[in-house]
C-alpha cells in the first residue's frame, strides 16, 4: 500500500472530492478515486469521507493506494480479431460463443483470457475479473466492443455510454413478418419475476429505448437493424420478445428449434464512440460473421423456390 497527503487550496474549495483529488493526481481517474472511497481508504482530517463530500480550504485528504491485485487469469493466445488500437482504447470483434469475462467455474476461453495474451495495458477500474471492460455483449451475439487500456480512457468511454452518445448498431434476425419499416420500443426491462435467469418488461424496470428498422424480409422472418438508446441486459432480445418479433434462434426469449443456428441471430455490426484523448469520433463496422450470411442465404432460398 502507498498513503498520499495532500491540502485542499483556497481555489480547489467547493468541488467534489473525487474531482478534487483527479486533479491533484492526474494518474487518478474519478472512477477509481470513487472506489477508493467506497472502500473506506479516503479520510479527511481523519475522518472517512463520503463519496459526495464538497472539500473545503485548508482540508487535509489522506489517501491510502492499496496494492494493485495480481490477476489469477490466464492469458490465452485465442487469436482476437482487433479492428483498431492504439494506447488508449482498443476495439475488438467478438465471436459467437465466446464468454466476455471469466467467472466462477468459467475462467478461460473468455475474451479477456485473449485480451491479456494480445494486449499489453489494460484498466483496472471494473475489478481483475474485468480488466479493461467497459460494456459487454452476450455469449451467443458477435461484434464489436470497445476496451480500455487505462482508467482515464475507461472514465471516458463509461461516461458517454451513461449520456447515452455511444453509437451502437445491431444486425437481427427476428421471427414473424414486421409490416412497418421502422419503430422505437421504449419498455422498461429489469429482472423477469417468475425466472430470475431472465429479463423482461415490467413495470418498475430500468428505462430502456430500442430503436429499428427492417433491413430484409424473408417470409416468416425479416432482419432489422437495431439501434440502441440505453443498454440494458438482453436489451434487444427482450424488446423484439415484447413487440412480438423475438430473435431467431434465442434459446431463452424464442420459439424452439425453428432454425440451424447455435444462439441469437444477432451481430453488433456498428459501434462509434468520442476518443478519450483526441475527442475524435471514431466509427466502426464489421461484417456479419459467415454463419450468420449463411443462414440468411438459406432463407433467401427458401422463399425463392418458395415463390416459384
Amino acid at each position: 500500500m502507498e498513503d498520499f497527503t495532500y491540502k485542499i487550496s483556497e481555489q480547489q474549495k467547493g468541488e467534489r472530492i473525487d474531482k478534487a483529488l483527479a486533479t491533484l493526481e492526474a494518474d487518478w481517474s474519478r472512477s477509481q478515486i470513487q472506489i477508493w472511497l467506497k472502500d473506506g481508504a479516503v479520510l479527511v482530517n481523519g475522518e472517512t469521507a463520503k463519496s459526495n463530500y464538497k472539500v473545503k480550504a485548508n482540508d487535509v485528504i489522506n489517501v491510502t493506494v492499496p496494492d494493485v491485485e495480481i490477476l489469477d487469469i490466464q492469458a490465452e493466445d485465442l487469436n482476437l480479431e482487433i479492428v483498431y488500437e492504439d494506447e488508449d482504447v482498443l476495439v475488438v470483434n467478438k465471436p459467437r460463443g465466446m464468454v466476455v469475462h471469466p467467472a466462477p467455474g468459467h475462467t478461460s476461453g473468455t475474451l479477456v483470457n485473449g485480451l491479456m495474451h494480445q494486449v499489453k495495458d489494460l484498466s483496472g477500474i471494473n475489478g481483475v475479473m474485468r480488466p479493461g471492460i467497459v460494456h459487454r455483449i452476450d455469449k451467443d451475439t458477435s461484434g464489436l466492443l470497445m476496451v480500455a487500456k487505462n482508467d482515464k480512457a475507461h472514465e471516458s468511454l463509461v461516461d458517454q455510454l451513461v449520456k447515452k452518445t455511444v453509437t451502437r448498431k445491431y444486425t437481427a434476425l427476428v421471427h414473424g413478418h414486421i409490416p412497418h419499416d421502422k419503430g422505437t420500443v421504449d419498455a422498461p426491462i429489469g429482472r423477469d419475476a417468475r425466472d430470475r435467469q431472465s429479463m423482461a418488461v415490467i413495470d418498475k424496470g430500468k428505462h430502456a429505448v430500442t430503436h429499428f428498422r427492417v433491413m430484409e424480409r424473408f417470409g416468416n422472418f425479416t432482419l432489422v437493424e437495431c439501434r440502441l438508446e440505453t443498454g440494458r441486459t438482453h436489451q434487444i432480445r427482450v424488446h423484439m420478445k415484447y413487440i412480438g418479433f423475438p430473435l431467431a434462434g434465442d434459446p431463452k426469449y424464442g420459439p424452439k428449434k425453428t432454425i440451424e443456428f447455435d444462439g441469437q441471430a444477432l451481430h453488433a455490426g456498428v459501434l462509434g464512440f468520442i476518443h478519450p484523448r483526441t475527442e475524435e469520433y471514431l466509427e466502426f463496422e464489421a461484417p456479419l460473421p459467415v454463419e450468420f450470411q449463411a443462414l440468411l442465404e438459406e432463407l433467401k432460398t427458401a422463399v425463392d423456390t418458395k415463390e416459384k
